[in-house]
């Protein structure tokens, strides 16, 4: 069905890992210390974008003054003590094993490079990446197109012959901005 296509660019976050649960799960622990609500639907929307935009989303929705980094990183050190030992690949991850080693493969996250790598390494999936492009390295993030631009870039394949697999609409935006073909798996 992806033959046609030079490069695949894959998500992490809820297209080829279901950490999902556990990020929901550190958000309301910390969120907990500063009696702040998050609504699920909200955050939903906002999948795929770094932790930092999303703290600022609940910051301002909750009308209080915190730093949106501070309270990203608070987040990103509860996910981190949980999310190792609760992460499982979902189902697409058998088109990563189906072409690995076929086609040049990137993933393009709104995670911080260092916790992609974590988790792709934990799992064994590592090597069947040829790059990883976290949230720390680009400028500009999903809906913008740069996350999947540096993968195509990195990969050597030209965006317009790249397919994204995505389950956010940040990230079905972005992979339109690129020129990029893209499979929205909320729908497989």
């Amino acid at each position: 069905m992806y033959e046609g296509y030079e490069g695949l660019i894959f998500d992490m976050d809820g297209t080829i890992l279901d950490t999902e649960p556990t990020h929901r799960k550190a958000w309301s622990q910390v969120l907990s210390k500063y009696n702040l609500q998050f609504n699920v639907a909200d955050m939903a929307a906002l999948n795929g974008s770094p932790t930092w935009r999303i703290a600022k989303h609940i910051i301002d929705s909750n009308g209080v003054e915190l730093d949106p980094h501070h309270l990203a990183a608070e987040k990103t050190s509860a996910v981190q003590e949980m999310l190792l030992d609760t992460v499982q690949p979902l189902p697409l991850i058998e088109v990563v094993k189906a072409f690995h080693g076929r086609r040049p493969m990137a993933v393009g996250t709104g995670s911080e490079y260092w916790m992609a790598d974590a988790l792709l390494r934990h799992l064994g999936l590592r090597e069947c990446f040829d790059a990883v492009v976290g949230a720390n390295d680009v400028e500009n993030h999903k809906p913008a197109p740069d996350t999947f631009l540096r993968c195509a870039e990195l990969i050597g394949v030209p965006p317009e012959k790249c397919v994204v697999f995505e389950d956010a609409d940040f990230g079905i935006e972005a992979a339109k901005r690129a020129n990029m073909a893209y499979v929205d798996v909320r729908t497989l």
